[in-house]
């Protein structure tokens, strides 16, 4: 299912990155996911808890999957998927080790030591940084949205794994299509590109209503069989299709380095999941 997830994740955003106006394509698909998942959320919305915490945690889900979605617009506007998606996707697992090792006196084994340094080498090297020259604002936006979209991915994973506590996991999904819908509204609304992306795009956007949820759905199912710590780093698989897709179906630039960079920081996330 997590690895089912990762591939279904990389097509959409292929999609995404191929479509008109990143805003407008994202708002559609995610209408689209709400209303072909709506008449399975009704049949399990009499099993939800939304009263008191559960209701906050699935408000917090919402509000970050709705900051998601616009993030990953504007980083798709400015950036190829090669270099953006393994970003995006490779920060997650870099930091919730980090984090344990700095904030909850958890170690890191040699080997994970290693995995650390596979993925900060890949992102760095992904990201164009240059150490001792003058690096524009433009060649930095793309990267640096990517790791803020790293940063929600990282954030959302953990509020909704303690979400699935409360409701179903098809419920949840659906109301982070609710939450995306309305972070991506106005953006869409003022762009004056709707009618055009639905009249070249409307067969895309229909599978992407039924991939992008489709596919996080069988993660949340994988969730709720186990640990979180366990299933995050194999679904950052995805990043390598991402790469390959980027380069050999979009024709993007600098294509043997980023793969190969891409597959460094799969290799950093699958040693700190299985040895670190």
């Amino acid at each position: 299912m997590v690895l089912g997830s990762g591939f279904l994740h990389s097509i959409w955003n292929l999609y995404t990155k191929k479509s008109l106006n990143k805003n407008v394509f994202l708002w559609f698909c995610q209408l689209a996911a709400f209303l072909i998942f709506l008449p399975w959320t009704l049949m399990e919305w009499d099993a939800s808890q939304l009263t008191g915490t559960g209701l906050w945690i699935v408000l917090a889900s919402m509000c970050l999957h709705g900051l998601y979605m616009t993030l990953l617009a504007a980083a798709y506007t400015v950036g190829d998927l090669s270099q953006v998606y393994p970003i995006m996707r490779g920060i997650s697992p870099l930091l919730v080790p980090l984090i344990g090792v700095t904030l909850l006196d958890e170690q890191l084994s040699p080997m994970g030591w290693l995995g650390i340094i596979c993925i900060v080498t890949g992102i760095a090297a992904l990201s164009n940084v240059q150490l001792f020259k003058r690096s524009s604002s433009a060649s930095l936006k793309a990267p640096l949205l990517a790791l803020a979209v790293g940063l929600c991915i990282a954030s959302y994973i953990v509020v909704d794994k303690i979400a699935l506590n409360y409701v179903s996991a098809v419920v949840l999904n659906e109301a982070t299509n609710v939450g995306g819908i309305l972070a991506l509204s106005w953006a869409a609304f003022s762009s004056g590109g709707m009618r055009k992306e639905v009249k070249v795009n409307w067969k895309i956007i229909l599978l992407g209503g039924l991939l992008a949820p489709g596919g996080y759905l069988l993660f949340l199912f994988a969730l709720s069989l186990a640990p979180v710590a366990q299933l995050a780093p194999m679904r950052e698989i995805g990043t390598v299709f991402g790469t390959v897709m980027g380069i050999f179906i979009l024709r993007e630039k600098q294509g043997a380095r980023r793969l190969f960079t891409s597959i460094l920081i799969t290799a950093g996330i699958i040693i700190v999941g299985l040895w670190g």
